[in-house]
């Protein structure tokens, strides 16, 4: 808590300084109404009745200011909590969403925040000024009647004893809570996310029932957590009732008994009564602190996963690795080594005593690159493809080859187990992720459209985008007719994740916002899989045209897609099977002819004259 409110300590002071000046105020009334009492008898009461009126108003306005300040600071509190955590989670290494649930990190920004600012602005001062209240109201009953305060003393303890062993339940009862609330937050993110699926398949009563089991958890543990301090809140209150009632009995014995008198009763069982405000307020602190502790240490937790470094992993130039003979591209799996590289060609040149790569005629090269999600599961195993500038190279293969993969890698979402990725020939670890990414763009196939206008969504990547720019890949992308349907033209809003787009629109949409920043390598991950017949051949001209300017890796099944291709790799369980042009590669590959004959063979049954 203390490392909580770093950077708002000189307003907790004014708030604590302002909160005690206050307390000193009220605890000057009891002596003030003591002296009223015992001045009864003479009539002097008119000046010492205006003096404790204004003690009242100034203990009224300096708490009102001292509790603006504090709830100030905890609002910004709060404020940099959600700053650092948004900031931090947006940049978190690509591993940690895999491990983690994005409804549950949304609630620790929201929720766990929440229950914070409560502690900041609220228990943590009246946890000092509280406790310094008591021990100053304290300090007063002893000179006025110590006997009187050893009553209330023992009837206090009692509580405190029982509030103690409870702290511990009503900490864990908290962290569950929270825990489940980050549940509800995730499983519910998890079915709205695909609601078209969920209504589809009459699959809401079954959500809502898995939703509900978190729900329920959290409703269990909030209860456990009101049972506890439902308890403890009777005991407190047991307590000083129990004093101020042995204070008013044994205290008005004392003054029949001439050992005290009736404004020393009186200022004594004020002090009792006021006692009860800074205790409540210490043993509800205390209470708020430790459900505190539960949000906080989720909040630390989120805060402690690993983001992304900002600079690159090493300085200086590391020598470019060199590739190993290509020889047996097509060779049979069980010919091949353990770690085969399969360098392509155009990575290659022969000369004087060895083989180096061409590394500076290429976008974009992998150098027998090996990588798994899991270590004991590897997802490519020594890769080699390049990418040379303004060419159309094609990755083709069976649904879990690695291509998407590759593409992955390619961003930087992950690191290479092994291997080396170079962008115009400087090894990716050379360069921070942003240089990297600065001269990509990625069309993903699950395109993503978010909420906001049209304009908003084409110059994601470039909002400072003249309006000749945009045009530009309005045109490129052939999205005039949406420009023209929606109402607002490019400012007409697109509803949540593009609701009002079809899938091919949603496609064209992403391939202008990587258009626009004009890229030295463009990514295309099936680029036609949403498009009609002739949008698909008005995209392959449009890509003719953009491999003047950068170069293009595509993912594609569709051979219309490929077949024009500068050089097609053909990937297989995470190896380069082949590389070749179109033609090339019907001779020499028996995978791509496979996939070839599949793709003929699901053109032809899917033509008007097919049966």
């Amino acid at each position: 808590m203390f490392r909580l409110t770093n950077g708002h300590r000189s307003s907790m002071t004014v708030a604590t300084v302002l909160t005690l000046v206050g307390s000193v105020l009220g605890l000057a009334q009891p002596l003030v109404a003591k002296s009223i009492v015992d001045a009864t008898a003479s009539g002097r009461i008119g000046w010492p009745l205006l003096f404790l009126a204004a003690l009242f108003v100034a203990e009224a306005a300096t708490g009102a200011v001292g509790r603006f300040v504090l709830e100030r600071m905890g609002e910004r509190i709060v404020r940099a909590l959600r700053h650092s955590l948004v900031g931090h989670l947006l940049r978190l290494e690509m591993r940690e969403y895999d491990r983690h649930r994005t409804g549950d990190l949304i609630s620790r920004v929201t929720a766990d925040t929440t229950l914070l600012r409560e502690v900041a602005s609220q228990a943590l001062v009246d946890l000092v000024t509280g406790s310094l209240v008591a021990v100053g109201a304290v300090a007063l009953m002893v000179w006025i009647d110590p006997l009187l305060l050893l009553l209330v003393t023992v009837t206090i303890a009692v509580a405190a004893l029982v509030v103690t062993s409870l702290l511990a339940g009503i900490r864990a009862a908290a962290e569950r809570m929270q825990g489940a609330v980050g549940a509800i937050a995730a499983e519910l993110e998890r079915a709205l996310g695909a609601l078209p699926m969920v209504r589809v398949h009459r699959a809401e009563a079954r959500e809502a029932e898995r939703i509900g089991v978190s729900v329920d958890a959290a409703y269990g543990a909030g209860v456990r957590t009101a049972r506890l301090a439902s308890v403890m809140s009777p005991a407190v209150e047991l307590a000083v009732q129990g004093s101020f009632l042995l204070v008013l009995v044994i205290g008005g014995l004392r003054v029949n008994g001439h050992a005290n008198s009736l404004g020393d009763l009186v200022a004594f069982l004020l002090y009792a009564s006021y006692l009860v405000v800074p205790l409540s307020s210490v043993f509800r602190a205390v209470g708020l602190i430790q459900r505190g502790m539960g949000a906080y240490q989720r909040i630390d937790e989120a805060l402690a996963l690993q983001a992304e470094p900002e600079r690159p992993v090493t300085a200086g130039t590391k020598p470019v690795p060199l590739p190993v003979s290509e020889k047996a591209a097509e060779t049979p799996a069980s010919h091949r080594q353990d770690r085969p590289s399969q360098a392509p060609p155009a990575l290659r040149e022969t000369g004087g005593e060895g083989t180096v790569i061409k590394a500076g005629d290429n976008a974009l090269a992998l150098d027998d690159v090996w990588f798994g999600y899991r270590p004991d599961r590897q997802v490519l195993r020594g890769v080699s493809l390049s990418v040379p500038h303004r060419q159309q190279v094609a990755l083709v293969g069976r649904s879990g080859a690695g291509k998407s993969t590759i593409f992955a890698l390619v961003a930087r979402f992950y690191e290479p187990d092994s291997g080396t990725l170079l962008f115009d020939g400087r090894p990716a670890p050379e360069l921070s992720r942003a240089e990297c990414r600065a001269r990509i763009a990625v069309v993903d196939q699950n395109t993503h459209v978010v909420h906001g206008t049209l304009r908003d969504n084409i110059a994601y990547a470039m909002p400072t985008a003249t309006p000749q720019e945009v045009e530009r890949v309005i045109d490129l992308a052939n999205l005039h007719h949406v420009v023209e349907r929606l109402p607002g033209g490019l400012d007409g809003m697109l509803g949540e994740r593009g609701s009002t787009l079809s899938a091919g629109e949603r496609q064209r949409v992403a391939l202008a916002r990587a258009l626009l920043t004009r890229p030295t390598l463009l990514l295309l991950d099936e680029p036609t899989s949403h498009l009609d017949a002739i949008n698909e051949a008005a995209l392959s001209r449009v890509l003719k045209d953009i491999a003047q300017e950068c170069a293009l890796l595509v993912i594609a099944h569709r051979l219309s897609t490929v077949q024009h291709a500068d050089r097609i790799y053909v990937l297989g369980t995470g190896r380069t099977l082949a590389v070749g042009h179109h033609e090339e590669l019907l001779t020499t590959s028996a995978t791509y002819r496979e996939l070839a004959a599949s793709q003929t063979l699901r053109t032809a049954d899917t033509s008007p004259d097919g049966d």
